[in-house]
């Protein structure tokens, strides 16, 4: 099983590995610091380099639990000490944007107690779908200025471990239905906006909610009775 770096460190800019498999154009690493496409956010991009060669990181994906890189230059050998350095631009935008959706969800819950349902984001640009028949009368100018009130209140993002069986007694987890991840998962990932929203996430986020900037609720979408669609940009403060 790969090492994944970034669970424990998202600001890490560059990291030593050794290849431990080749397939064509992708390559396995004993540990890594790029984010695999999962959880509804992109893969992280960046460069490889070892002794004699480097290839730019394209696509990271994960494939019966082996994170695979997808380069697009030369490929080192099985064995071969490598350096992996992250596109810092492309990944704090990442991170930004996944704490504006952590602090959307915290906004829905507190103010309307509405479950998210399912997203997707993109650098600076995601997407929200919860549990809700209809939206309030003035629901895109209050949303987006609760939303910047949490930006402005400068919360602390803290990342810890829970063991499964005292996740599945949080109150706050079990709403955002940590019961899905599977079974062999023992040890709980928690990313927790402290005092507005807490879940089980296995992805990158900024240390507080002031490095996110501001969130603007671009478009509200009906997906059916009972889901409704929220988008959002994520501009510099």
């Amino acid at each position: 099983m790969t090492e994944r770096l970034y669970l424990l460190d998202a600001t890490i800019q560059d990291f030593d590995a050794v290849v431990v498999a080749v397939d064509q154009d992708r390559i396995e690493l004993d540990r890594t610091a790029f984010y695999a496409t999962g959880g509804g956010q992109p893969h992280d991009t960046g460069l490889l380099t070892w002794s004699d060669g480097d290839s730019a990181v394209e696509d990271v994906r994960t494939t019966d639990g082996r994170v695979w890189h997808h380069l697009s230059g030369d490929i080192p050998n099985v064995g071969a000490s490598v350096t992996g350095v992250i596109n810092q631009e492309r990944r704090h935008h990442m991170m930004r944007t996944h704490t504006a959706m952590h602090i959307l969800c915290g906004v829905m819950w507190q103010r309307w107690q509405r479950v998210v349902t399912g997203g997707n984001m993109d650098a600076l640009s995601g997407r929200m779908d919860f549990e809700l028949d209809e939206f309030p009368q003035g629901f895109i100018e209050e949303v987006e200025n609760l939303c910047n009130a949490e930006i402005a209140a400068d919360r602390p993002v803290e990342v810890s471990f829970l063991a499964r069986s005292d996740a599945v007694l949080d109150r706050d987890l079990i709403r955002t239905k940590v019961n899905l991840i599977p079974d062999s998962v023992t040890d709980i990932r928690v990313v927790d906006i402290v005092g507005l929203d807490k879940q089980a996430d296995g992805g990158t986020h900024v240390a507080s909610t002031s490095e996110v900037g501001r969130i603007e609720i671009t478009k509200t979408e009906s997906k059916g009775r009972g889901f409704k669609r929220v988008r959002f940009v994520v501009h510099d403060g």
